[in-house]
């Protein structure tokens, strides 16, 4: 097959941070209760988070990155694109 003719697909989704925790929640198959367990921050705390009723903010996200194995920035900046920085560098 010649690859030459195809074109990297791009993928440009919306997604806050509380849709993000949600998202490596879920793809770690963890309920909001196991989550609780491996942070410490209550199963309500986690709930009004990815509802976005409460913000996550920078020590939250540092203990649930730790938990979830990401780089905190994953959770707190989700539609950050390095293209985009790169041109502004």
């Amino acid at each position: 097959m010649n690859k030459k003719g195809f074109v990297k697909a791009r993928v440009n989704i919306k997604i806050t941070p509380a849709e993000m925790l949600r998202t490596l929640r879920e793809l770690q198959e963890l309920s909001q209760n196991e989550l609780a367990e491996l942070t410490g921050i209550s199963q309500s705390n986690i709930s009004a988070m990815e509802t976005g009723v409460r913000r996550i903010g920078r020590e939250r996200a540092l203990v649930l990155a730790k938990a979830l194995k990401v780089h905190p920035a994953v959770i707190l900046f989700p539609d950050f694109e390095l293209d985009e920085f790169k041109k502004a560098a």
